[in-house]
């Protein structure tokens, strides 16, 4: 386990690096940050100066060498637009982004689960057919669609809910069932599909051979060993929620990390979308390692080496 472990933090690393210089790259060919942040009359000499001063004019791979050097002490420098350290203010959105992809992925799991189960114990029923259709309703509608539609109708028409901001259940509630109902459908389907292999395995059919009744049959032993690809498909929707929250966030001006983002991007604010993809993407690497983890409880027969 221990050799496993360290292999997979230097792969982890090797990702990050990776990560981290794509996103360098990219940014620098967005354009010129000191057009955007200064006085549309400002003049050459001030641009120029501004760009001295930022370390906007020192060669690419200096000024790349310069923001790793930064970066593994923690120092991902200072936001151009706020003037502030971008760490702290991508780890102070931090939390708004895990509650809402945590509430997310609640929905998606209290949803997809049953449904995946039921749809899958009751095989070519209505039942079947009627979760088929949903999940592929799930996942047909785009995520920026179904938010505008939902304030629309629980905001604006019924105003049962709040449209933006943070701070209430009621709050979490819209961006939260936006959010999470794309991952419910693939949830759902793969649940099913797991269910439906293992529901035609020998053991299952000994079981009730032997008397057992069907919900231990179904809750013991087929759903926990249909786990493994749920758990899987559970850990990769987690960083997905968590970078894929950027357009949920805008919608409902959540003040979360992928809003902070988007701003940053406009502003040409390179360190802060540069800490904000490094803690996304570190996150969805430790959430991958958990669930490489989680296998050896589900599978005594797998073993990390």
């Amino acid at each position: 386990m221990t050799t496993y472990l360290v292999r997979r933090l230097a792969q982890s690393l090797i990702v990050l690096l990776g990560v981290s210089f794509v996103v360098f790259f990219i940014l620098h060919l967005t354009g010129d940050p000191a057009a955007v942040l200064l006085p549309p009359d400002a003049s050459a000499e001030d641009l120029q100066r501004f760009r001295q001063t930022m370390g906007f004019n020192d060669p690419f791979f200096v000024q790349y060498g310069r923001f790793l050097g930064g970066a593994l002490q923690g120092d991902f420098g200072q936001s151009i637009r706020h003037g502030e350290p971008a760490f702290g203010l991508v780890v102070e959105r931090m939390p708004a982004t895990f509650e809402l992809s945590g509430a997310a992925l609640v929905i998606a799991l209290a949803l997809a689960i049953p449904a995946g189960i039921v749809s899958a114990v009751r095989r070519n029923t209505p039942v079947d057919y009627v979760s088929t259709v949903i999940a592929l309703l799930g996942q047909s509608l785009p995520t920026f669609w179904l938010g505008i539609m939902l304030i629309l109708v629980f905001s604006v028409h019924w105003g049962w809910l709040p449209s933006s901001g943070r701070g209430t259940l009621q709050h979490l509630i819209l961006p939260a069932i936006t959010l999470g109902l794309f991952t419910t459908a693939r949830i759902a389907r793969l649940t099913r599909s797991g269910m439906l292999d293992v529901l035609n395995q020998d053991f299952i059919r000994t079981a009730r051979a032997k008397g057992v009744s069907d919900p231990p049959v179904v809750w013991k032993h087929a759903l926990k060993n249909a786990a493994i690809p749920i758990v899987t498909i559970v850990g990769i929707e987690l960083g997905t929620l968590l970078g894929g929250s950027v357009i949920t966030e805008t919608i409902f001006a959540w003040p979360g990390v992928g809003r902070l983002s988007v701003q940053a991007i406009y502003n040409r604010d390179y360190p802060v979308v540069q800490a904000a993809v490094f803690l996304l993407a570190s996150t969805f690497v430790l959430v991958n390692l958990i669930v490489d983890i989680l296998y050896t409880y589900l599978d005594p027969r797998i073993r990390l080496r």
